[in-house]
């Protein structure tokens, strides 16, 4: 039952990639970005303001990791992609955030003193190579002729963030539930982005748009993070982490079906790979050390 959790969080994710897709021409990525996270605070305020006001103490002690956070996993990461969505197909922004996992294994590696594994090394290499055919549409030369997709690049750069954000989330460990620390997140992104937002173009609210926006606001921004947070409670982080990898599987489904992408080889077999990869680098626990160390005593 508890594996319920993490499905819907990850299928909310994938609901959500193609939202950025439906979202372009419909409402500027600026105005989505602030409205959605703007509406998450309205939300949750009358539920989670006086909680996080008795806990003032450790949220001032913290502010400026929490601040750092908000920017990096709410306003970056999320608001990128909707920029990205223009010059990109949800696939694509599918399958790049399936890289998620292995940098934050990565950078778990190189901030966090985690160690060193075969599957790492392995993994990383296949992962990256799965993208790079995904985003170059199966031509490696393209990249040295046109350079990499203007949305691809940006979606790197988001899971960059986000890989960064987790690692940090780790490493700070701030006292605080979790509901709460969302919350404050939610309130930094609020604040970051509004500045943006008011000097960028704004379509305004409308009915073609307000549905895209609540779904990003109730789904994505509330719903998958309490459903993915529950799914940690029960199965624990390694066994909920798996369910991440479902993303460009899901978001290819839901593409096709909604947006009636095409998906072409170079979708299956880079997906695969960068999968492949993923799913290595977490099962392939072997120490990477002690192979060197056996190679050099022999």
């Amino acid at each position: 039952m508890y594996y319920a959790f993490p499905l819907l969080a990850v299928i909310f994710w994938a609901g959500n990639t193609v939202v950025n897709k439906l979202a372009v021409g419909v409402i500027f990525p600026a105005e989505i970005g602030f409205y959605r996270w703007l509406f998450a605070a309205v939300i949750l305020t009358p539920l989670l303001l006086r909680p996080t006001l008795r806990s003032w103490p450790v949220v001032k002690e913290n502010l400026g990791k929490i601040f750092v956070l908000g920017v990096l996993g709410m306003a970056i990461y999320q608001s990128l992609a909707y920029f990205a969505a223009p010059k990109t197909s949800a696939t694509n922004m599918g399958i790049v955030l399936a890289l998620m996992p292995l940098m934050s294994l990565i950078l778990a590696i190189l901030a966090l003193g985690h160690r060193l594994t075969l599957g790492a090394v392995v993994g990383s290499l296949l992962s990256f190579f799965g993208v790079l055919i995904v985003i170059t549409s199966g031509d490696l030369t393209a990249i040295a002729q046109q350079g990499i997709n203007g949305g691809d690049g940006m979606m790197l750069v988001a899971v960059a963030a986000y890989a960064i954000y987790s690692t940090l989330l780790k490493k700070w460990q701030i006292p605080l539930p979790a509901m709460q620390l969302l919350y404050a997140q939610v309130l930094v992104a609020v604040v970051v982005l509004f500045p943006l937002f008011a000097v960028l173009p704004q379509t305004g609210l409308n009915s073609d748009n307000l549905p895209l926006v609540l779904f990003a606001c109730v789904f994505a921004s509330i719903g998958a993070p309490l459903a993915w947070m529950t799914g940690i409670k029960h199965l624990g982080p390694s066994r909920t982490s798996v369910f991440f990898n479902l993303i460009p599987i899901l978001t290819a489904l839901i593409a096709s079906v909604m947006l009636s992408e095409t998906l072409g080889s170079h979708h299956f077999i880079g997906g695969g790979l960068t999968l492949f990869g993923v799913l290595m680098s977490e099962w392939w626990t072997r120490p990477f050390r002690a192979k060197a160390q056996a190679h050099g005593s022999a």
